[in-house]
């Protein structure tokens, strides 16, 4: 895909430092987007090998408060990708089961709304990265799990109402990638043995391989797809 569609275009990524949203921040720098990416620590380099050449803002996103100074931040905005999210190990205490919500699905709905003039003018896009728990129960993680299904139904319900704005709202569900979040299972010979019988891939997945399906959806290859999501998971849906 030619890099021009994304030249001198503004991205904002949530939860960029890391991860799926250092992938997706990197490659729409490399196509030369200017990129602004949020995280929770007070400087960029608090983490080990954030994206070069994004703009940092720091924004806990649980909290309106911070979801309202992130969309002051932004002046123009072509592409939206809602990546910031988050587990807990307790998600059956109501208080950590409605922070995750706010965090992985109320802040994504408020920031769309605050940010959706914006993309009204530049007849932009959303990306929000979903989970195979969007269509699959997690029964540990059951805020994680509403959430990430929560995610699903918003996306279809706003790519339905934003639509005729020119605005396009699309999910990715990512499976088992080479993260951070996933890092214990990779270290854990038993559990990773089972979870690659469970994937006709036989693999991880890599950031990179979601970034380039986000990528995707926000280009104007995808320019007459909306509402929709995409699981990049190896096959493990099939199962």
């Amino acid at each position: 895909m030619s890099g021009s569609w994304a030249h001198g275009k503004s991205v904002l990524v949530t939860g960029g430092t890391q991860g799926i949203g250092k992938a997706v921040a990197e490659q729409f720098l490399a196509l030369g987007a200017e990129v602004m990416i949020t995280g929770t620590k007070q400087r960029a380099d608090c983490y080990d090998d954030p994206p070069e050449g994004a703009t940092y803002i720091q924004a806990d996103l649980t909290w309106p408060e911070a979801r309202a100074e992130v969309a002051a931040h932004v002046e123009r905005l072509d592409v939206l990708i809602n990546n910031a999210g988050r587990g807990s190990g307790n998600e059956y205490d109501q208080d950590e089961f409605e922070s995750v919500i706010d965090t992985n699905l109320n802040a994504v709905m408020d920031l769309s709304v605050r940010l959706h003039p914006l993309l009204k003018s530049a007849r932009g896009s959303i990306v929000n990265v979903g989970s195979l728990a969007s269509f699959l129960a997690l029964k540990e993680t059951p805020a994680y799990t509403a959430s990430k299904a929560g995610l699903l139904g918003l996306t279809r319900a706003l790519g339905d109402k934003w639509a005729t704005d020119g605005v396009r709202v699309n999910l990715v569900a990512p499976g088992f990638i080479a993260t951070r979040m996933t890092e214990g299972a990779r270290q854990n010979p038993e559990r990773e043995k089972r979870l690659m019988k469970a994937i006709p891939m036989q693999r991880w997945g890599d950031p990179d391989e979601v970034a380039a399906a986000i990528v995707f959806l926000a280009s104007p290859a995808a320019s007459y797809v909306t509402g929709q999501s995409l699981a990049i998971d190896g096959g493990l849906m099939l199962r």
